[in-house]
C-alpha cells in the first residue's frame, strides 16, 4: 500500500491507464460528492465489502479515499491481503481533495 499526497494521487492516476478509483464512504457521505467515476463500496458493510472488493480485477490500479484517509488506509490493507498489489490511499481523504467532485 503506498499513502500519496492530493498532487501524487491525482498526478498518478492520470497517468495510468488502468486506474480504478474506489470510494469506501458510506452512502451518506457520497451526498456531498464524490470523484468523477469512483465506484463506492462502503468499508462498513464487513464482509459484504470483502466479498465485493474479491469480485474486482486484480490486475488493476486502485486509488483508493474516503473522507478523511483512515478508512481508505484500513482498505488498501484488505485489498493487500487479498492479493491486490496496487492499491494507493489517498492522504487527507476527500474532505481535504482539491480535484473535480461530481454531485
Amino acid at each position: 500500500m503506498a499513502d500519496l499526497s492530493q498532487e501524487e494521487w491525482e498526478e498518478q492516476l492520470e497517468n495510468d491507464e488502468n486506474a480504478f478509483i474506489l470510494d469506501v464512504r458510506t452512502p451518506e457521505e457520497l451526498e456531498e460528492g464524490y470523484i468523477p467515476n469512483a465506484t463506492n463500496i462502503d468499508i462498513h458493510l464487513g464482509q459484504g465489502f470483502i466479498d465485493e472488493i474479491e469480485k474486482l480485477d486484480k490486475s488493476k490500479s486502485y486509488y483508493v479515499y474516503c473522507r478523511s484517509g483512515a478508512r481508505s488506509g484500513q482498505a488498501c490493507a484488505i485489498m493487500n491481503s487479498l492479493g491486490f498489489e496496487k492499491a494507493y490511499n489517498l492522504k487527507g481523504g476527500f474532505m481535504n481533495w482539491e480535484g473535480e467532485v461530481t454531485e
